[in-house]
């Protein structure tokens, strides 16, 4: 059975008018859904209760485990339907919350720093089950819909490449930013991508106005090639001409995320490289040191050589900031503590 999340409120009151489901009574459901509740749950008829539960899922996902960081960070480990498990991060900032969510169970971009692809992708997630992240975390927080919603912002780079699971997170970004539901605007919005060129250009045709952010990485194609297997589909070169394209559809700041390995692209000349690569193009640069993971032979810069790092890239004129470190004590790389789940459980 597939879940009613998927569906916006125009969608419902097609989906459930041949099962003599009409009027307001959709419009309830459709509120009910968004605030995490399941269908025994809800304010309605007790006949309309058991029909919706024959025939749909409710709510995709559950919160399996959580672990809390002493700076107040949360990482959720959600299980689905059909037992797989995916992970989200929700961070607490001045502005509100911002929730990190999953779009794909595993993936297979076999990014050599990142803990998610280590068994490849298992498959792609639905546009409810993206949603569900947002509802159960949203829930969690005691937050409705609309205005007095928790969530504030949504980044999407949990587990998986959302570009490689277009449609499902197209639908979800409608979904999510639509007023009937949690209205949270584009703007505040940001899809994480390893750069798939095709879909990047396909973001910006559809006319989506998200924060688009690329894992860069690298200032060279020889040294992404090393830490990221799609460098060897498309070149930094590729990946920049669609960046440009997206800004001058959406008019947005894109954002390159540079994840620093220490002794590969940590000097001044590959911060050299990388200014001149993005000279003359509206971007900022986040610069991350690595957060280890125990099953690649990789090791991250010091915080201190990052912050240096930083530095170079403004004197050479580039807008560039040292990302905030949270939630390092509970596991904090994308897919870690999902690894840890299932290694516990599978000895």
């Amino acid at each position: 059975m597939e879940s009613l999340l998927n569906y916006s409120k125009d969608e419902l009151i097609e989906k459930l008018a041949p099962l003599g489901i009409k009027g307001y009574r959709v419009g309830q459901i459709f509120v009910a859904l968004n605030q995490g509740k399941a269908f025994l749950e809800m304010n309605i008829p007790q006949e309309i209760k058991q029909i919706l539960s024959e025939n749909f899922i409710s709510q995709p996902i559950s919160i399996l485990d959580k672990r809390i960081s002493q700076d107040g960070t949360i990482k959720f480990l959600y299980k689905l339907e059909d037992n797989n498990i995916i992970e989200g991060v929700l961070m607490k900032y001045k502005y509100g919350y911002t929730l990190c969510v999953s779009t794909q169970v595993g993936c297979r971009m076999g990014c050599k720093f990142c803990a998610s692809t280590l068994h490849g992708l298992i498959r792609n997630l639905t546009a409810g089950e993206i949603l569900g992240q947002v509802v159960v975390a949203n829930k969690f927080l005691g937050g409705k819909l609309g205005e007095e919603r928790k969530i504030t912002n949504i980044v999407l780079m949990g587990s998986g490449e959302p570009l490689d699971n277009y449609e499902n997170v197209a639908k979800f970004l409608k979904l999510v930013s639509s007023p009937d539901s949690f209205n949270i605007s584009e703007r505040n919005i940001s899809l994480s991508t390893c750069g798939l060129v095709p879909m990047i250009k396909k973001l910006a045709d559809d006319n989506f106005k998200i924060t688009l952010t690329i894992s860069l990485h690298a200032s060279t194609d020889e040294k992404r090639r090393e830490l990221m297997p799609i460098a060897n589909r498309y070149s930094i070169a590729e990946i920049l001409d669609a960046c440009k394209y997206y800004y001058d559809k959406s008019n947005r700041r894109v954002v390159f995320e540079y994840v620093l390995v220490k002794d590969n692209n940590d000097t001044f000349e590959d911060a050299k490289l990388l200014s001149t690569l993005l000279k003359g193009f509206p971007t900022h640069v986040n610069v991350i040191p690595l957060n280890s993971v125990e099953e690649r032979n990789l090791i991250g810069t010091t915080r201190q050589k990052a912050a240096q790092f930083v530095s170079m890239l403004t004197k050479l004129g580039q807008s560039a900031t040292l990302r905030r470190t949270l939630g390092e004590d509970i596991d904090g790389a994308c897919g870690q503590l999902r690894q840890k789940y299932l290694d516990e459980h599978n000895n």
